[in-house]
């Protein structure tokens, strides 16, 4: 898939089309729904993409590369190795609170892609992946060696991706706070720490 030079109109046309495959379903959208939901014509869609398929594989291009460059660059300011995985945290978490359309899209649509189409979004997911868990090294987590890391990485994803299932970015919880929170509970969990043989009593237990 030859890489796109995103203007702003081809950009709307991305941002309404994981609107619209997000609400509907990517196989029961068609071009004249997104036409009508763009406001483009089927020919100025077509000016820009050859088809529903690349239109998807687009939108998927377009957000791993944007959060793998921003992931890049935030972790790139940071002092040390802890803060550069806290870095990281931050920034999936309030890329994603605010392009929530395109995380349910890639969480469901991956293998609505075609093998030739999936062979550049696969490239940029492992070298996503390659970064968190070379961040998970250095912050000295390295219980189970590098398959004890792909696990930590991976359960990472899968707390910070499934945030489009219940998460109100207009609610209570800003999505500055909840990366807060998510990079909190990774780091230290959420049991209370209890002195050296503590016991338990049937009060406690409730």
């Amino acid at each position: 898939m030859t890489p796109k030079t995103y203007d702003q109109r081809l950009d709307g046309l991305l941002s309404t089309a994981a609107g619209v495959f997000a609400a509907k379903g990517y196989h029961p959208t068609t071009m004249r729904d997104l036409s009508r939901e763009t406001g483009m014509s089927l020919a100025g869609m077509y000016h820009y993409v050859r088809g529903k398929d690349e239109l998807l594989a687009l939108v998927q291009e377009r957000c791993f590369s944007q959060v793998l460059e921003g992931a890049q660059a935030a972790v790139e300011a940071a002092r040390d190795p802890a803060d550069r995985l806290q870095r990281f945290i931050r920034h999936h978490v309030t890329f994603f609170a605010e392009h929530m359309p395109e995380m349910k899209v890639l969480s469901h649509e991956a293998e609505s892609l075609s093998p030739e189409r999936s062979e550049t979004i696969d490239g940029l997911k492992r070298r996503y992946a390659d970064l968190l868990l070379g961040l998970l090294e250095e912050a000295g987590i390295a219980a189970g060696g590098s398959s004890g890391r792909k696990v930590a990485a991976y359960a990472l994803f899968g707390m910070m991706n499934w945030i489009y299932t219940w998460y109100d970015p207009q609610g209570s919880i800003r999505p500055q706070a909840l990366a807060e929170q998510f990079t909190q509970l990774f780091l230290r969990g959420v049991a209370p720490e209890r002195p050296a043989g503590a016991v338990i009593t049937r009060n406690q237990r409730g």
